[in-house]
């Protein structure tokens, strides 16, 4: 139907506008795909307050990895909402090891990518716009900001509509 990706930094603002658009669909069964597992109590309080923002109007998937095959089961009905790609970024890199892991991290997007162009209802994704600073030190860290960066390009391009969120403010990129 249709995809919209909203991109921004951290506490920028993304989740709160994608979930407005999400609300903005009144007659469309609200979905929200939640890919953060709890790995610490910062985390744990990160996701319960995304938690009560919502009302019981949403449908809570909880789904750290493979979400391609979960698009597939929502209809023209359904306005699902993705939070956050990057997370879900973290995921894969994670689940991976360290055994051809850019190709698994390549082969994950691909598959989220063709979900979504076949994917029959209206699609809003979160995702952090990680290039924006300095270079990382790290391996693991570079690794993650390089394919968070080729993962939004990708998405982009199938993408009708490109949002980026700065300081609370929307700013339309595409469509």
């Amino acid at each position: 139907m249709s995809i919209h990706l909203v991109l921004g930094g951290a506490r920028s603002g993304k989740s709160s506008f994608a979930e407005s658009l999400v609300l903005a669909d009144k007659h469309m069964q609200r979905h929200y795909v939640a890919t953060a597992t709890v790995t610490d109590d910062e985390m744990k309080h990160r996701i319960a307050h995304h938690q009560a923002r919502r009302d019981e109007s949403w449908q809570l998937h909880e789904c750290s990895l493979h979400i391609a095959p979960l698009l597939q089961q929502f209809s023209s009905q359904d306005v699902v909402l993705i939070d956050c790609l990057t997370l879900w970024m973290s995921n894969v890199i994670f689940e991976g090891g360290q055994t051809a892991i850019e190709e698994a991290i390549n082969a994950h997007v691909d598959k989220l990518v063709v979900a979504l162009k076949a994917c029959s209802a209206k699609v809003i994704l979160v995702s952090n716009e990680v290039g924006l600073g300095v270079i990382p030190m790290g391996d693991v860290t570079r690794l993650f900001v390089d394919h968070a960066g080729w993962m939004n390009q990708a998405i982009a391009k199938v993408a009708d509509q490109v949002t980026f969120i700065a300081a609370g403010l929307p700013m339309k990129l595409k469509g």
